[in-house]
């Protein structure tokens, strides 16, 4: 559960109006005209996004399932944890128990939510529940019609490495990652 933050200062923007500034088929962008707390006024304009799930696949042994795919916005290939997104009324758990086999092939047993993290607050509504899979059994990937991924296993030490030489650049993979070394060492 998120508490609100207060302050001592007057912090708080107050939207005047907003309109639609772009409606594709995924996200949408509003432009809104705030009042901001000096009593000026600005734009801002946000991307709105339905939320997605993240979620940390842990193998008996310690191994982690994770991800390689191709990101368009960067031209390059991202390691990742499996993640997707929410589907409109669709619950969070429900979300990233499909994602999982859809994604991978996989389900588990065992699912702990982990937190919730805002990953671009200046410009995007966005947030993803991470969630902690474990008890994996091994099944057949359904991926999406243009989706193109492939699926392998790694170490927490190696996660590590790769996050600390810039080899995962991924927020979502890089907080997942953090979070899970302290799950694993009884610390969180």
């Amino acid at each position: 559960m998120t508490e609100k933050v207060t302050s001592k200062l007057n912090l708080q923007e107050t939207r005047l109006s907003t309109e639609l500034a772009y409606a594709g088929s995924f996200l949408k962008v509003d432009k809104d005209v705030v009042s901001l707390p000096d009593g000026q006024t600005a734009t801002r304009e946000y991307i709105r996004h339905p939320g997605a799930v993240v979620i940390i696949p842990l193998f008996d042994d310690g191994r982690i399932l994770l991800e390689k795919q191709f990101r368009y916005p960067l031209d390059r290939i991202f390691i990742e944890f499996p993640a997707g997104k929410i589907d409109p009324g669709e619950d969070p758990l429900i979300c990233a128990q499909r994602e999982l086999r859809e994604e991978t092939g996989y389900t588990a047993t065992d699912w702990s939510f982990v937190c919730t993290i805002h990953n671009a607050i200046a410009y995007s509504d966005e947030h993803l529940d991470i969630y902690l899979a474990k008890g994996l059994t091994a099944g057949k990937a359904a991926l999406d019609e243009e989706e193109f991924l492939e699926v392998f296993t790694a170490t927490l030490p190696e996660m590590l490495d790769w996050i600390k030489s810039g080899h995962i650049t991924d927020v979502k993979t890089i907080i997942g990652t953090f979070w899970l070394e302290k799950i694993l060492a009884g610390k969180w």
